[in-house]
């Protein structure tokens, strides 16, 4: 990036684009490609075929019959990604198809290889995460700008009212995202003016963020999202419904394990922690810091970037200034009430979900698979990621409340 002699403004300690964020869609694919290359048709015509497929318990003889195709002929990082998200989805459909009582213990060789050099050409595991199920799961629907994904599952209009309503918190982020960069700027220089704006927008950014969170509840049913998707974002890492793991056909001879897509692979949160100061319990920061090999490569450097600058905190604190005080406890008090909010949607879409479906699963005559809803028991208490969700969340909330700054 050339910078301008004649500008008047200092550089900024961190380029979002030396990072592949976007100035305006942050951490968001800017503009996913919606197709692969020719040669890469088996794969696209399958994964446009994904509900149906997995619906009508075809997509595993689906996959056996796949040619073994090259990763060579991808290239550049769009592609990577859309291939990455191809099988990511592919992959989960193959092991789920037929419920958690019904797992696969061998991914096969056709499916298995190009995924692992696909996943190692990005630096992403071989397994659906964060950066695959939103961050470049969307295109445009029309001209209007209304949204749609790419790849989809089971789950129909809920699944892709999930899918859209994290993106649109991710989008959300990005004015915090860049606030981030110039509170660093602004602590470096000195610049206690610039750097109370910084806080004041990034303050906003998140109380955004919360607002598009909560148009959760307007576009995904709990019942199918719990009964019929959650399954798809299950990983093979503690979980006891695939407690070997995984083999990756011509890969490893070994299982393989890895924790499914888990909102803790947003790199947005790690971000704002890292600027905050806030600091997590020993378990759940060990947690956090296991789901940043989820995220694209450039990202997880950002936040380590983050670690490494100047600590704002200890800035607020040196200032002995209340009104820059209290714009640092803004920024403290709407990140812990978006964890509030988190906690809250997670307990109407998994905990009283689950106390439902357990219900219906005491019933006679409970149906069989996720095509036909049968909701998962091996992780009611837990996250998809792997985490025990209730006394995860609760502690990343009370830590990030406790970063607070006593007047």
């Amino acid at each position: 990036m050339e910078s301008s002699d004649d500008t008047e403004e200092p550089p900024l300690p961190l380029a979002l684009s030396s990072f592949q964020i976007s100035e305006e869609f942050g951490f968001l694919l800017p503009d996913p490609l919606t197709e692969l290359p020719a040669p890469y048709g088996p794969w696209m015509e399958l994964a446009q075929q994904l509900p149906q497929l997995i619906c009508s318990h075809q997509l595993r003889s689906r996959v056996h019959q796949m040619p073994q195709l090259s990763t060579q002929q991808l290239q550049g990082r769009e592609e990577l990604h859309l291939a990455h998200l191809v099988l990511s989805f592919i992959t989960m459909g193959y092991v789920w198809q037929e419920g958690e009582e019904g797992t696969v213990q061998v991914l096969p060789r056709n499916l298995a290889v190009p995924y692992w050099e696909v996943s190692q050409a990005l630096g992403l595991p071989p397994i659906l995460s964060h950066a695959d199920f939103v961050l470049a799961n969307w295109r445009r629907k029309d001209p209007n700008g209304n949204l749609d994904t790419i790849i989809s599952l089971p789950g129909g209009e809920s699944l892709r009212g999930f899918i859209l309503v994290t993106l649109l918190v991710e989008k959300a982020a990005v004015p915090g995202i860049k606030a981030t960069v110039r509170a660093l700027g602004a602590i470096l220089q000195g610049d206690e003016r610039s750097l109370h704006a910084a806080l004041a927008e990034l303050a906003g950014a998140i109380q955004a963020m919360s607002e598009a969170l909560r148009r959760m509840h307007d576009y995904v049913d709990p019942e199918i999202f719990y009964s019929v998707i959650r399954i798809f974002l299950s990983g093979w890492k503690d979980n006891p419904a695939m407690p070997q793991g995984l083999i990756y056909e011509g890969v490893s001879p070994e299982p393989l394990a890895f924790s499914g897509g888990s909102a803790a692979q947003s790199t947005v949160l790690h971000a704002f922690d890292e600027l905050l100061g806030i600091c997590h319990r020993q378990d759940t920061a060990a947690f956090l810091l296991r789901m940043r090999e989820y995220m694209p490569r450039p990202h997880r450097a950002f936040v380590r970037a983050l670690r490494g600058a100047g600590s704002l905190r200890q800035r607020v604190l040196a200032a002995g200034d209340a009104r820059l005080r209290d714009a640092f406890n803004r920024c403290v008090r709407a990140l812990t009430d978006f964890r509030s909010l988190h906690i809250a949607i997670v307990t109407k879409y998994i905990a009283i979900a689950a106390a439902k479906a357990r219900a219906r699963r005491a019933q006679p005559g409970a149906s069989a698979g996720p095509a036909a809803g049968k909701p998962p028991a091996a992780l009611e208490a837990k996250g998809t990621g792997g985490s025990h969700i209730f006394s995860f969340l609760k502690s990343i909330r009370d830590s990030t409340r406790e970063g607070m700054i006593s007047a």
